[in-house]
């Protein structure tokens, strides 16, 4: 494993042990030519993936794009880091489990729409007013009339 700091080819492995839903082994690694440490995960990929842009354009799967977009969605708010890394597994076996190699990104999206409307509403909301575009003050307003609150809930 390359040292992520100095670039050094060779690195050790000091501790290593399952997550706690079991899902991935976390080493922590040692580069002995600057001394930093770092931690690298390993997970069971059952088949290369790739998604297909609205463009047409394909790039390969990155799961960690939907960490960062569902941590981003759910920033201060009472969502648990177990929870959110249980969610992306759920996506990632989800997507593995279609049959598919290339998956269109809307079925991507829409898997972690469904995630997050089941999470967290306000993070729902959040990722949605990205995901479908809103424009303009009435688009999110239709939007969140559609998911049954008012202003006198």
């Amino acid at each position: 494993m390359r040292c992520p700091f100095c670039g050094h080819d060779e690195t050790q492995v000091k501790d290593s042990r399952p997550t706690d839903d079991g899902s991935a082994i976390r080493r922590r690694r040692f580069c002995p030519a600057c001394g930093s440490r770092f931690t690298t995960f390993e997970r069971v990929q059952l088949r290369e993936l790739t998604i297909v842009k609205k463009g047409g354009v394909k790039q390969p799967f990155d799961r960690e794009k939907i960490m960062r977009s569902i941590t981003l969605a759910l920033r201060k708010r009472p969502v648990e880091a177990d929870r959110i890394e249980r969610v992306v597994n759920g996506i990632v076996r989800r997507l593995e489990s279609l049959g598919e190699t290339e998956i269109p990104s809307n079925v991507v999206g829409e898997m972690v729409m469904d995630a997050l409307a089941s999470l967290d509403p306000v993070a729902y909301v959040r990722f949605a007013s990205v995901y479908r575009n809103f424009r303009e003050a009435k688009d999110f307003e239709d939007f969140v009339g559609r998911l049954g609150y008012s202003d006198k809930d």
